[in-house]
């Protein structure tokens, strides 16, 4: 039962993300402006060469894609990179630095600009910070879903969990002896022990499983909007810079979620498809740039809007997701406490995460 409703679960998030996916690219081109070619007198624009560079950058951001992806989960293979050995907290919290830094540095910045946008009226954009409204709301609504979900597959294991004890301490009574008495409360709180251990754990699991999903969620909703940003850009000394930028970004990105998805312990199917649905997801954004860029005005104030709201969620999730799911669990994990070596290199690993992808901020 809990494993169908978690299906579900996973199920309507997927539908979540492909939503989300269309609504930039669909409201844009629905109320589209199309620019005129004044650029073009400029000798900037260049739309063969624009072209030539985005078929490059599908390919490079896909493969970083992949490998940023893989790398946490090679611990199947490689016993060091196992989610039980050390060297997978540095590497975590390197990703969780880059998540942090992803959300405070890239993603609130790009809404607060789209938000505040002297194209939109000034009534009501422009006297309420709604780029903050929108991030503490995405925060909070992630802390409930995490929450929600978490105290629902503790409840799901516990009641399973129950009729075995109950079978267990009926067959174990009916002594009449102090020594029996002894011995069957003894057994018993054994029992009851290691069967909280295997729902612990379990729950435990699924929790991870909440985590790395809407932790991917957080990132998709970016990734297509940075993916169509370059998309339809036609100039380009501007997708130069940004090809190489982007592609770090997904890299790091990608270490990020895969240690989430490691942890979580997915099926080999459900672990390729989740890796592979972030892989693509900034190639597709790509290629919805190139397929609207005579129609999409990224200028338009309902894309402004949309493009800013989601951002504003986006870096909401992924702030959340940075700082209680992965920073907090992992150091305040007593096995971190107890580790002074650990903590010195989860430290650091953390710091430099986060100022790398807070220096790409340079260049996209």
């Amino acid at each position: 039962m809990a494993m169908a409703d978690f299906k579900l679960h996973r199920l309507l998030l997927s539908f979540l993300f492909l939503f989300l996916l269309l609504i930039p690219s669909v409201i844009a081109a629905e109320d589209c402006q199309c620019p005129e070619d004044t650029e073009e007198d400029t000798g900037e624009r260049n739309a063969t060469l624009a072209m030539k560079y985005k078929v490059i950058a599908i390919a490079t951001i896909l493969v970083a894609g992949i490998i940023g992806v893989v790398i946490p989960l090679l611990g199947k293979v490689i016993p060091a990179l196992s989610p039980e050995k050390d060297i997978f907290f540095v590497i975590k919290a390197f990703a969780a630095g880059v998540i942090l830094a992803t959300g405070f540095i890239h993603v609130l910045p790009d809404a607060y600009k789209n938000l505040t946008s002297s194209k939109l009226k000034e009534d009501p954009w422009g006297k309420f910070p709604f780029t903050g409204l929108v991030a503490m709301v995405a925060a909070m609504a992630t802390l409930m879903v995490d929450a929600g979900a978490s105290s629902y597959y503790t409840r799901i294991h516990l009641n399973k969990a129950q009729p075995e004890l109950i079978g267990d301490n009926e067959m174990r009574g009916g002594g009449g002896h102090d020594g029996h008495v002894h011995v069957h409360t003894h057994a018993t709180h054994g029992h009851a022990h290691g069967s909280a251990d295997v729902a612990g754990s379990s729950t435990e699991i699924l929790r991870h499983r909440v985590i790395s999903q809407v932790l991917e969620l957080g990132i998709v909703v970016h990734s297509v909007i940075i993916g169509i940003g370059l998309g339809v850009s036609e100039t380009p000394k501007t997708i130069r810079p940004l090809v190489a930028a982007i592609t770090f970004h997904q890299l790091f990105e990608g270490m990020g979620l895969g240690g989430c998805i490691a942890q979580a312990k997915f099926k080999n199917r459900a672990t390729i498809i989740m890796g592979l649905f972030f892989c693509l997801t900034t190639p597709i954004g790509i290629a919805i740039g190139i397929g609207v860029t005579k129609t999409y005005d990224e200028d338009s104030p309902k894309a402004l809007i949309v493009e800013g709201i989601l951002n504003a969620a986006s870096s909401g999730i992924l702030i959340y997701m940075a700082l209680v799911d992965l920073l907090a669990a992992d150091f305040m994990n007593p096995r971190m406490q107890s580790n002074g070596k650990l903590q010195l290199f989860a430290n650091l690993s953390l710091i430099l995460g986060a100022a790398l992808m807070s220096l790409l901020a340079i260049w996209a």
